[in-house]
């Protein structure tokens, strides 16, 4: 079977298109087969990283920015990470960009301590990028960055000086170092007393160390009785959490109730107490009984033969009866009608 030159053009040219294709896509960090592992990592400024710059790992090339996409808002753009090589990213660790001095871009990953470890798609924190011009300066010439620091201090140090000689200036520093020495005398005065109190034999921090070493060795030697007490100061509270406190509080107004209800009858001029406390009538009455018992007393006490005749010869007693009760003022004084 002969194949014709335009069949071997043909298919010459889809091959080339093909592997064209598969090239730019390559260099773009996308994968030619399997998809490979990827991460996410959103910032607010990404500094010119673009689709297939390098992302590295302590300085070794481990894969490429696979997509950036900002959206319509642009306030956050997200960075996909395309990984080239099977490796292990912790929880805790964070993605930064550095930017290089010749304006070369890439994605550094910093990694964690963490032992958990990141999932296919899952996000990594990031971190804002330091300044780059700052760590060339440090590293092409140490010494130029240690004078352009020390010409910053020594330009805010003329401008301390010259503030200084204000007069205004000059009487406050004075004020200050006045304020200073009678605070250092302070302090000394102070040092010497904190020294008495640290004084191992007769400070008194010494002295309350000692009685708290006392108090809590009594503690341990009463600690038995101190759980008795515990477990007695228990099982009462116990008890009283036992008591049907509703019931005898109902019993208690209850009682208080029927008291009140007492005592208003008995304040008023109704019923048989009321009447025995608040009627004058049966004091006066009980007074007229008492004088008239004591009349009848007096009176058969001196002419006993008026009621009681025991005698057969004996003569009745015709003396009249008394009107007015015998005087006792010792024992039993008479009230008059």
């Amino acid at each position: 079977m002969t194949i014709s030159n335009e069949t071997k053009v043909g298919s010459l040219t889809a091959i080339a298109i093909v592997m064209l294709i598969l090239g730019f896509n390559f260099l773009k960090g996308k994968s030619l087969g399997v998809r490979n592992t990827q991460y996410i990592a959103n910032f607010s400024d990404i500094q010119g990283l673009a689709k297939g710059n390098p992302v590295v790992i302590n300085g070794k090339e481990v894969g490429s920015v696979y997509d950036t996409d900002g959206g319509k808002d642009m306030r956050q753009i997200k960075v996909t990470v395309n990984m080239k090589e099977d490796v292990n990213i912790p929880e805790d660790s964070y993605a930064v960009i550095n930017k290089s001095l010749l304006g070369s871009v890439q994605l550094e990953i910093k990694l964690g301590n963490s032992n958990a470890l990141k999932k296919d798609g899952d996000q990594l924190k990031t971190a804002a990028a330091g300044d780059f011009i700052g760590d060339a300066m440090k590293k092409l010439d140490p010494v130029l960055y240690q004078v352009t620091n020390a010409v910053k201090s020594l330009d805010t140090l003329l401008g301390t000086v010259t503030s200084v000689f204000d007069p205004n200036t000059k009487n406050n520093i004075r004020a200050t170092m006045e304020n200073l020495n009678r605070t250092t005398a302070s302090l000394a005065v102070s040092s010497a007393s904190l020294q008495a109190m640290l004084n191992a034999q007769t400070g008194s921090i010494a002295k309350t160390v000692d009685n708290l070493n006392a108090f809590t060795g009594a503690l341990k030697n009463n600690n038995d009785k101190l759980t008795q007490t515990m477990t007695n100061v228990e099982t009462a509270t116990g008890k009283f959490a036992k008591l049907d406190l509703e019931t005898t509080l109902g019993s208690i107004n209850s009682s208080v109730t029927q008291l009140k209800s007492i005592l208003e009858k008995a304040n008023s001029d109704k019923g048989t107490m009321g009447l025995l406390m608040n009627d004058p009538r049966l004091y006066n009455n009980l007074n007229a009984t008492s004088n008239k018992l004591n009349l009848l007393l007096d009176d058969l006490r001196t002419h006993p033969k008026r009621y009681i005749n025991i005698s057969v010869f004996g003569k009745k007693d015709k003396s009249g009866p008394l009107m007015v009760p015998l005087p006792d003022t010792i024992n039993a004084p008479y009230l008059n009608q």
